[in-house]
């Protein structure tokens, strides 16, 4: 062995050794040194933690209108993590613009229009093709890029396009290219807004102290809460008592989860609370906190609300010391974010698929501990019910039911818009009573009772009170009490085709019966005449074997329109 090379010492001792030539750099993407520069500095002193990803790749995008490759191996990198873990978080997201390398850059500015239920209804298809001629877009010049956007919960001023972070309502081509120009991107704060200052003054917090001090105790606040039979308001309808009670059950240290991720196509009611009474939930966030003992309190934004997001985080910092700390989380254009465990892998900096459960996040949540997830209009009238009490809340509610409800009304009425009106009350007397009737010209043809995934009901039905329990026994229900309302002037095949291409492009593609189920239902519908044995057969395994709520329910309106609408389905006759 002594005067055998040593190369063949290593090519017996590892075979191969010798036939490779070694790397020229190490394993793995390089990192540029501009690029490492630049995510250094935008991250300046802030903490390098795994679930502040999707708010550094928020850092890059807002700075340089895209993320290029480069910025995501730098940030990596810099958080010492897996390329393959920040590529597959960025990619996720549709707000997150991701370069490939020696791609050309894309136009700084964004203008994505609207294309759900209620803005399609009011010409938002006709309009994208307008914007796409604009001077604007056109060249390798282009200040700005145009895109569909699923809803971003203006139902009520459709048809809605984002310049950047600034909405225009009832938006046309003149308007979109004024603010193209004007570079008029940035959110509008509404100027009517409850600050601190002014809630103080109306009796703001009081509430707070005395649960704090003891003067009102746990077990009033929980037993005012069980007695009103307040639910969840942002879909699901679980009793917030139960939900609170079951909290104290689990050990600590627990944690809360407020969720603000509206993208339900037809609602906008959380929005309407964050830009008008922001504090008003703000307490009734702080007393759920104090009465489950979280340490710490996560409001998760969708990134489609940028005033709301604005306003928060200037009124957070106001809040009377001594609570929680506050994080304030920012969505990134996901629907998928809106079912309670996405939005907790996405707190955590991840991709936003759904967990199995059990376990419940109560039991294991975010960050692997007992987690209380809140929607904000939830929280928003816990104050009213501890105040004014349980007798008052039972006053509202109309054909047996109890208490109000903040309903989303959009479609052919006079007078869209939030509408608080009482539990129980009909689609029918809704729009009679609270939207001024329908619009001019229209007859009622048919509405959604609750968003995309509620199903889809005929004008014969509008007396059904509108409530949880009302409406499951006809294939709907209520779920966050979003109203689109549809005339005589509107098809409702496309109705459906319209939301079917929602889900298809909201699945978060984990399980198969949704990712493929909605790709093949929305096929399917797109042919003159539909397949209904198959649609059937479809939707019935979209129901069955779906992980979350999406794939559970991206069918409704389908099937509903099989139930409710045949004539809408008779074969066409032949052109001659």
């Amino acid at each position: 062995m002594a005067d055998t090379p040593i190369s063949e010492v290593l090519r017996f001792e590892h075979p191969g050794a010798g036939r490779r030539r070694a790397r020229a750099t190490p394993k793995g993407r390089s990192v540029s040194f501009e690029a490492r520069e630049e995510i250094a500095a935008l991250l300046g002193d802030r903490p390098r933690q795994r679930d502040c990803l999707i708010e550094y790749l928020h850092l890059v995008q807002d700075t340089y209108h895209q993320i290029s490759a480069q910025h995501l191996a730098a940030l990596a990198d810099e958080m010492r993590l897996a390329f393959a873990e920040v590529y597959e978080t960025a990619t996720f997201y549709a707000h997150f613009d991701v370069v490939k390398e020696n791609d050309p850059p894309l136009a700084p500015l964004v203008v994505r229009v609207c294309d759900s239920v209620t803005c399609a209804m009011f010409g938002a298809e006709r309009l994208l093709l307008e914007l796409k001629t604009l001077p604007a877009m056109q060249g390798p010049g282009a200040i700005a890029r145009v895109v569909r956007a699923p809803c971003v919960g203006l139902c009520d001023q459709a048809p809605v396009v984002e310049v950047g972070h600034h909405f225009i309502h009832h938006a046309d081509r003149d308007a979109v290219a004024e603010a193209v120009a004007h570079d008029d991107s940035h959110p509008h704060i509404p100027p009517d807004t409850i600050d601190y200052d002014a809630y103080i003054a109306a009796g703001g917090y009081q509430l707070l102290g005395k649960i704090r001090s003891g003067e009102i105790s746990r077990e009033t606040v929980l037993v005012t809460l069980d007695d009103s039979g307040l639910r969840g308001l942002g879909g699901a309808g679980f009793p917030t008592g139960r939900k609170w009670r079951s909290m104290l059950g689990e050990p600590g240290p627990r944690l809360m989860a407020v969720n603000g991720d509206e993208g339900e196509p037809g609602t906008f009611k959380d929005r309407h609370y964050l830009n008008s009474d922001p504090h008003r939930f703000l307490e009734g966030m702080l007393i759920a906190a104090h009465i489950v003992e979280a340490e710490q309190i996560y409001v998760y934004i969708r990134d489609e609300y940028p005033a709301a997001r604005a306003i928060l985080a200037r009124e957070i910092d106001k809040l009377p010391p001594g609570g929680p700390v506050v994080h304030l989380r920012r969505g990134a254009g996901a629907y998928i974010c809106g079912e309670e465990s996405s939005m907790l892998e996405s707190i955590e900096g991840k991709r936003g698929l759904p967990r199995h459960k059990p376990p419940f996040p109560f039991q294991v949540g975010l960050f692997g501990r007992p987690t209380l997830i809140n929607n904000i209009e939830t929280l928003y009238w816990v104050r009213d019910l501890l105040e004014k009490g349980v007798a008052w809340w039972k006053s509202f509610g109309r054909n047996g039911r109890t208490g109000l409800r903040s309903f989303s009304v959009s479609g052919r009425v006079k007078e869209p818009g939030v509408k608080l009106a009482p539990a129980g009350i009909s689609l029918r007397a809704l729009v009679d009573e609270y939207c001024g009737g329908m619009a001019e010209g229209h007859t009622l043809m048919a509405y959604l009772p609750g968003g995309a995934s509620g199903g889809l009901l005929p004008a014969s039905m509008a007396d059904i009170p509108l409530d949880f329990g009302t409406l499951e026994q006809y294939g709907c229900f209520i779920g966050s009490a979003a109203i689109v309302v549809f005339s005589d002037h509107d098809d409702i095949k496309d109705v459906a085709l319209n939301l079917m291409r929602f889900f298809e492009d909201e699945s978060c593609g984990q399980c198969t019966p949704c990712r493929s189920g909605t790709q093949k239902a929305r096929m399917l519908m797109e042919q003159a005449d539909w397949d209904t044995g198959l649609l059937d057969e479809l939707s019935q395994v979209m129901r069955d074997a779906s992980i979350c709520g999406l794939g559970q329910a991206a069918s409704n309106p389908l099937t509903c329109v099989m139930r409710y609408f045949p004539e809408a389905l008779a074969p066409k006759e032949a052109t001659k």
